[in-house]
């Protein structure tokens, strides 16, 4: 080998060190990323209103346990999702900047990522609490890692419809931490989240859809069309709109929770309805805009008003 040949696999060795340097450097906050904080914010801030609404007390330092278990189990789940997307991440463009697409990290850590944490996240919250909230925990993971991310996904345009279920479980699980069982107020907080959803995700999707179709994602306005899309929005935001009400009337929330179920969730209805009518070009893309956004503020003023209440009714619940 020639000294010019020595000196070129030398550059490179010294390149591939300080990239491994860098990478290492940097590790935590790209592995924070696979958890899709955005997504663990709202697992546990929906956790955390089941637990507070739930009757009877628990301390807070056990709380304070649970609600980071479900975190780390959300957080699980989503980086086995990206470790399973990592081939379609890839093509769509909103998602080419994840961590496994960009080369930030190496696919099978993040399977080992996931697996580590979902094991722990189960373990310590049925330690901490009861069997019946680590089961539903370690359920939830499986549903969204295997059943949403492996088959509904790419196998059917009702994907986000069924695998929603993942998303509004961690009320029903802050519920059962402090219970230890399964209850009426816990099934509605469910209902909201899963009927929420569809209209949420097919809002993004209407103006995506060619960004699915490149990735061979069968969702609802690629497989059935955008006119269906905005029909079966508007249905979904009919039953929801209601259930959001609920609430107040089971007797877990108070008035706060009513307007604020009665006006968000007939903005919901309208922003819906503004969509159905707006078919084509800028018009018909800013009301998609506006409900996914709307959407987003609607479920966290409800679940913040819902929390808020039962706080203040016995502020030394997890106390």
């Amino acid at each position: 080998m020639t000294d010019i040949g020595l000196q070129a696999d030398n550059a490179t060795l010294a390149s591939g060190y300080k990239k491994q340097q860098g990478s290492l450097k940097n590790k935590l906050p790209v592995f924070f990323s696979l958890m899709k904080p955005r997504v663990m914010s709202l697992v546990v801030f929906t956790a955390l209103t089941g637990i507070c609404a739930a009757p009877g007390h628990i301390s807070f330092t056990t709380g304070l346990i649970a609600v980071m278990a479900i975190a780390v189990g959300a957080g699980a789940s989503g980086a086995l999702n990206m470790w399973y997307d990592a081939d379609i991440d890839a093509i769509m463009s909103r998602t080419q900047s994840r961590a496994i697409p960009s080369g930030k990290v190496a696919k099978e850590d993040v399977l080992s990522f996931g697996i580590i944490l979902s094991i722990l996240s189960v373990i310590v919250l049925t330690v901490a609490t009861n069997i019946l909230s680590g089961a539903l925990l370690a359920f939830t993971i499986f549903f969204y890692a295997v059943i949403y991310t492996v088959w509904l996904k790419r196998s059917t345009p009702q994907n986000i419809v069924i695998g929603g279920a993942a998303g509004a479980f961690p009320p029903m699980i802050g519920w059962a931490v402090v219970t230890g069982s399964i209850a009426w107020p816990s099934i509605i907080l469910f209902a909201i989240i899963f009927l929420w959803t569809p209209p949420h995700f097919w809002a993004l999707a209407l103006v995506k859809s060619a960004d699915y179709a490149k990735a061979g994602i069968p969702m609802l306005p690629n497989v059935r069309g955008e006119d269906e899309t905005r029909r079966q929005i508007l249905l979904y935001s009919l039953v929801m709109a209601p259930v959001g009400m609920l609430p107040y009337y089971m007797g877990f929330a108070g008035q706060i929770s009513f307007l604020v179920g009665l006006i968000g969730g007939s903005a919901m209805v309208w922003w819906s309805f503004d969509l159905y009518r707006k078919r084509e070009g800028k018009p018909a893309i800013s009301a998609s805009w506006r409900l996914f956004a709307g959407s987003i503020v609607y479920l966290f003023v409800l679940f913040a008003a819902i929390l808020g209440e039962n706080l203040l009714s016995s502020p030394i619940r997890i106390w």
